[in-house]
């Protein structure tokens, strides 16, 4: 078969091997340190933490997205999510920020900087994280406090202390396998540990849906066929979001000696792709970690305060129509955000302008920026709007199909979508090193040769 053939020919490639088995072990370490318990912690006694985790709503969110750590209390509880969010504050501060601002100028100097910066605000960040959550596990656990669910003889003081410390490390330890994965493995390393985690929860989730399914009387086999088939649509439609892009022809003006003398010879057309959507899984994400935020806001105001209380009960259920309205408006920003830091359209048009490249009807330099950016616009409005109405389809499919809450957040949403995104990039990355060394690759432009010969 085709398939095998193409995986042989990764094998034979030295260079993506050892990159492919890189990424797969630093993935497998991510995975065990999610299994390893917070020292002192008497694992049995979290059971209601973990069935509370594995039957939907925010906190099997916050699970996946720690890859199960957090109902574990594991040494990766706060997973990757500090960093996350740390790269938010340090791109949003870029805006006002003019020392940040001349850092993104600088170019590899800068993003250095840049990056070891937000080191330093993942650590601040994850200091305020780690107290927060140690406090949090005796009540989602029900438990009244935390000496509850130690073993017995073990000290609250030490374990407050060592725990903290403990978290931060993981949380850290954790950035370092992403940023490693990056550079000497295959792929995004921090989404890659995302995916992961989110992929560990996929066969308890349809498990569970298809018991209740068979057990209930709620449709049986033809239901679990009916939401497969509905599943593998909205698949469709998330690589089809993710692969789409806007062609922007492009003429190339080469100089030829003929005759003794030069003379100005047009090249043959080709194009510049603009993506549909530029800016990736990025603005899931940075959503996601925002959507966070509210329910732990509403409980600052206290038990008694009428806003306190709406803000947990509409924005702690996930498929409630107030989290999905601001869920799906923060998508669309940031997705226009992102797309701005991302897609420099002025670096563009130099560039086009410097290789002797134009826009036919357009001139090169400030007007190619200018147009390349009304373009640009233009297709982010429907590729964000598009993208909002998949991250928020599991509340469709929950709310009208009734399928259980922990698969339907498979159907789209940050789940769906952080896989294809990270498996295509993934897939992509392999594929040029594939064609590189002459092979068909893993998706359909691997097979025209020439074109990457000539």
């Amino acid at each position: 078969m085709k398939i095998i053939e193409t995986l042989k020919n990764v094998w034979k490639i030295t260079e993506l091997k050892d990159r492919i088995v890189l990424t797969l072990g630093l993935l497998l370490v991510y995975r065990f340190g999610a299994q390893v318990v917070l020292p002192g912690v008497d694992f049995p006694k979290l059971a209601e933490l973990q069935s509370s985790a594995a039957q939907g709503g925010l906190l099997w969110l916050i699970n996946a997205f720690t890859g199960g750590g957090f109902s574990k209390a594991s040494v990766f509880a706060l997973g990757i999510m500090p960093y996350i969010s740390a790269s938010i504050v340090v791109q949003l501060m870029g805006i006002a920020i003019p020392y940040l601002q001349k850092l993104q100028k600088e170019g590899a100097s800068g993003q250095k900087k840049i990056t070891q910066i937000t080191r330093w605000l993942t650590i601040g960040i994850c200091l305020v994280q780690a107290p927060a959550y140690l406090g949090t596990i005796p009540s989602l656990s029900g438990l009244n406090s935390i000496s509850q669910m130690l073993i017995p003889g073990f000290s609250e003081s030490v374990f407050y202390f060592s725990s903290v410390i403990i978290l931060v490390t993981g949380c850290v330890f954790a950035m370092w396998l992403g940023e490693k994965i990056t550079d000497k493995g295959i792929g995004n390393g921090i989404s890659l540990l995302i995916m992961v985690g989110i992929i560990a929860t996929m066969p308890q989730s349809f498990a569970q849906n298809m018991f209740s399914r068979l057990e209930g009387g709620n449709g049986g086999f033809m239901m679990i066929l009916i939401e497969l088939v509905i599943w593998f649509l909205i698949i469709l439609g998330s690589v089809f979001l993710v692969m789409a892009v806007r062609k922007i022809a492009v003429q190339y003006a080469r100089r030829t000696a003929s005759g003794g003398y030069e003379k100005n010879v047009f090249g043959s057309r080709q194009f510049l792709p603009l993506k549909l959507n530029a800016s990736g899984v990025m603005p899931i994400i940075f959503a996601q970690a925002i959507m966070f935020a509210p329910a732990y806001i509403g409980k600052l105001f206290g038990p008694d305060s009428g806003v306190g209380q709406w803000m947990q009960t509409n924005f702690q259920d996930i498929f409630g129509f107030w989290y999905n309205l601001v869920f799906a408006l923060l998508i669309i920003i940031f997705t226009y955000f992102y797309t701005a830091i991302t897609v420099p359209t002025n670096k563009m048009a130099d560039d086009l302008k410097r290789s002797g490249g134009f826009i036919p009807g357009i001139r090169p330099g400030t007007e190619t920026a200018e147009y390349l950016d009304k373009i640009m616009s233009q297709i982010t409005l429907p590729g964000s709007i598009f993208l909002a109405l998949v991250a928020i389809f599991p509340a469709f499919v929950y709310q009208l199909v009734g399928v259980q809450q922990g698969w339907a957040l498979f159907f789209g949403g940050t789940s769906l979508l952080i896989m294809v995104g990270v498996a295509i990039d993934t897939m992509q990355q392999i594929n040029s090193y594939l064609l590189n060394k002459h092979y068909d690759g893993l998706m359909k432009t691997g097979k025209n040769r020439k074109s990457v010969t000539s």
